[in-house]
């Protein structure tokens, strides 16, 4: 009886991995197009934030990391001169997933933009 190739796979190939490297200049020049010249508004951050995030949810998906999940969270704050510190603890297999993550500033604000890529096996 022959069962045919075994689809399931557990581990992703090399070239469907997770890069971080380049999920992290995709994250960049989004970052960089959509917010050069932008200036800090309270009231629009909300919808800014979510557009950042989708934009780079749907970048990430059309670069064929096959069978990955995305998680991505983008906060965007105002500039003040004041320091600020993100940090973020997973529990997932480390030979699959990985993260990627990118900072843009200018005058007016600042925006820190994280993408979590994880393998759905």
């Amino acid at each position: 009886m022959d069962t045919g190739a075994n689809a399931y796979l557990i581990r992703p190939n090399y070239k469907d991995k997770f890069k971080a490297g380049v999920a992290k200049e995709c994250i960049g020049e989004i970052l960089r197009e959509q917010l050069y010249g932008v200036q800090y508004d309270p009231e629009e951050v909300p919808t800014l934030s979510r557009s950042l995030a989708d934009s780079i949810k749907h970048k990430l998906k059309d670069m064929g990391f096959d069978r990955y999940k995305f998680i991505v969270q983008v906060v965007i704050g105002e500039q003040r001169g004041e320091g600020v510190k993100m940090a973020a603890r997973c529990f997932w297999d480390a030979d699959t997933d990985n993260y990627a993550q990118e900072i843009y500033m200018n005058d007016s604000l600042f925006c820190v933009a994280a993408a979590f890529g994880v393998y759905y096996y």
